[in-house]
């Protein structure tokens, strides 16, 4: 059962979020893992001329493949994150916008030869109504990959998020969670021709890994 996401309380939570996470003094970066240095790099986008990045935070990223040379844009759902990374980042010729990943998809015309997200909008959006969207706008062949953390055991689906602690403000969003093998056939029935998702390995012994799924058009 879909769950009911508040766009406009969710927009404020990033809002909040985009004050602390954003760094007028950060550098491009690319890492699909939590773990700075550790994991695959953009390779796994092939050699795109064009990519789009769905809940495109910070832009650090976005900034990385822009300098190799790559046609880069950003969503996100923060107003207040996409003027702060739009500014930072437009000297290298990033573009930035704002709306909610499903309705801007479905006013998009653009077509690009890879689609990602590194804990963005994958993590937080309902796949069955994300999927087919983002696949109508990959070029034949084209990619999507996205990572973000592996399911808890035995917690699969929608699961509510409070930002920060549990005092104040009750903010929240909702994040989508699945073993790796129910992701393969989210995107299998989304209309991609092959999808693989693997667990990376942690750098230490025992902590958290990270989910990497890639799939193609």
């Amino acid at each position: 059962m879909p769950v009911p996401h508040d766009i406009a309380a969710e927009t404020e939570l990033w809002d909040a979020y985009a004050e602390s996470a954003f760094k007028d003094d950060a550098e491009p970066s690319f890492c699909w893992t939590q773990y700075a240095g550790h994991g695959p790099g953009p390779e796994l986008l092939g050699s795109p001329k064009t990519v789009l990045e769905i809940g495109c935070g910070t832009g650090r990223a976005l900034a990385h493949l822009a300098r190799q040379g790559v046609n880069a844009t950003g969503v996100d759902l923060s107003p207040r994150m996409v003027a702060l990374a739009g500014e930072k980042w437009a000297p290298l010729g990033v573009r930035i916008e704002p709306g909610e990943i499903v309705d801007w998809l479905a006013a998009d015309e653009g077509r690009y030869d890879a689609v990602y997200s590194i804990f963005g909008a994958a993590w937080f959006t309902d796949p069955s109504r994300l999927f087919p969207l983002v696949h109508k706008h990959l070029v034949p062949g084209g990619v999507f990959v996205f990572s973000q953390p592996p399911a808890i055991p035995g917690a699969y689906g929608p699961q509510g998020m409070y930002k920060g602690g549990f005092a104040g403000k009750a903010m929240f969003t909702y994040r989508y969670s699945y073993k790796p093998a129910v992701w393969e056939r989210h995107l299998f029935r989304a209309g991609f021709t092959s999808a693989e998702a693997t667990v990376v390995d942690a750098p230490k012994a025992g902590h958290i890994g990270t989910l990497v799924v890639q799939a193609r058009a």
